[in-house]
């Protein structure tokens, strides 16, 4: 069974920043996509960021945010720079890979609160 545990949502004034980071806990053999996804009041959930092979930004994230991984502590984090209010949502993380017994796992973490005031 894998886990993930996020954290660093919070409020925050528009033009500032905020760091979110997701943990992977359990049975791991390894990581291969790890990402974020967010879903504002009233809105689908939307793909933020991700990284595996290749590193993804959604179009309304580039030149804003930045997404890292560091594979030894299977941590992904979220730099999150020039805030707007249209950035408030629920953060959510993502994870994809297989475990220790070459079973596959898709799993998302609880959701993490980030509030931008105009």
């Amino acid at each position: 069974q894998v886990q993930l545990v996020e954290s660093g949502g919070g409020l925050v004034q528009a033009g500032g920043s905020l760091r979110l980071s997701c943990s992977a806990s359990g049975s791991i053999r390894r990581v291969y996509t790890m990402g974020w996804h967010r879903q504002a009041p009233g809105k689908q959930r939307e793909l933020v960021a991700s990284i595996g092979g290749s590193t993804n930004y959604a179009d309304s994230v580039k030149g804003r945010f930045t997404i890292s991984k560091d594979n030894a502590k299977n941590t992904v984090y979220l730099q999150m720079n020039s805030l707007k209010p249209e950035d408030t949502a629920v953060y959510y993380c993502n994870a994809d890979g297989n475990t220790i017994d070459y079973t596959g796992f898709a799993v998302w973490g609880q959701g993490t609160l980030v509030t931008v005031s105009s």
